[in-house]
């Protein structure tokens, strides 16, 4: 039998979780099955950053061994990661390992052409790895919300899901300046950037601001997505 791809998801760190009595790493369980029931194997790997700093080359010999990476959502990224002068006081969650490994991942995964997939934060971390810039509080924050999605015909993730999809979302930021090399393929009622791919990248690459492990168990559109990822991979 052939083995399942090996997708890769940095862990998120987490101040407590029940029975584990001090700080954990997780990632969401609703995402983790959704790449399991596309047929890949998930596994989580422990963010690696002493003091917010690390070599893609480095994170590179660690996940050397993986067949796909998926960039899960989590906390905001540190406003100085780039280049605003402040964070607005909605900004939560920042941890300076989380989004020096997180960085590193993608640009290492764009260099290498492995496999990428980047959900919500994820896709942010792609942005601001590739040189763009997020936009730190949206006025109408996009939390416990589900809209539609427009997606350019012309684009790998309408091949995937269609030109039009619902989906859902919750996130409170949003790209502002795209990065080099990204083009918007998807985009909501309010102008915001819904996912993005690469075209001159040298493997799969799909960024999408919403969950699409939300309801993947119920809308096919969105289990394709991670199929799309765990094809790639194969």
């Amino acid at each position: 039998m052939t083995p399942s791809p090996l997708v890769v998801v940095p862990g998120r760190f987490s101040a407590s979780a029940s029975a584990l009595r001090y700080r954990a790493l997780v990632n969401a369980s609703a995402l983790l099955e959704s790449v399991r029931a596309a047929g890949g194997e998930p596994l989580t790997v422990l963010p690696s950053a002493p003091g917010g700093v690390v070599d893609p080359d480095e994170v590179g010999r660690r996940l050397g061994f993986a067949d796909a990476v998926l960039l899960p959502g989590g906390g905001d990224l540190s406003p100085q990661r780039y280049g605003a002068p402040a964070a607005h006081g909605e900004v939560y969650d920042v941890d300076d390992e989380q989004d020096a490994f997180d960085l590193a991942v993608a640009s290492w995964a764009l260099r290498e052409g492995v496999p990428l997939l980047a959900v919500c934060r994820g896709l942010q971390v792609v942005n601001v790895a590739s040189g763009g810039t997020l936009e730190q509080h949206m006025e109408v924050p996009h939390r416990h919300v589900r809209h539609s999605v427009v997606v350019a015909a012309d684009s790998g993730l309408a091949a995937t899901i269609g030109t039009a999809a619902e989906v859902s979302c919750y996130h409170h930021q949003r790209i502002d300046r795209l990065g080099a090399g990204l083009r918007t393929v998807a985009s909501c009622a309010d102008g915001g950037v819904e996912a993005v791919e690469a075209p001159g990248a040298r493997g799969f690459f799909l960024g999408v601001q919403w969950h699409p492990e939300d309801t993947a168990a119920q809308d096919p559109a969105q289990a394709s997505v991670f199929r799309a990822l765990v094809d790639a991979a194969r």
